[in-house]
């Protein structure tokens, strides 16, 4: 699977099929600190992701007054 990476924007491939939460724990990065995007769609920890996906991880950014 493709999988890219924003802040800093990078691309990396993933062989084989994962879950998000393991695709996140591979590459050291905290579930709730990130979205997972899955061909434009946002998609769930458990969720199955293939071979043939395109993976946006996107950090979570939020701010305040």
């Amino acid at each position: 699977m493709k999988v890219i990476l924003r802040n800093p924007r990078r691309e990396i491939v993933i062989d084989g099929r994962r879950r998000v939460h393991a695709l996140l724990a591979e590459l050291d990065l905290a579930r709730e600190g990130h979205l997972v995007i899955r061909n434009g769609t946002l998609v769930h920890g458990d969720a199955e992701l293939d071979r043939d996906d395109v993976i946006e991880i996107r950090p979570v950014i939020s701010g305040g007054a």
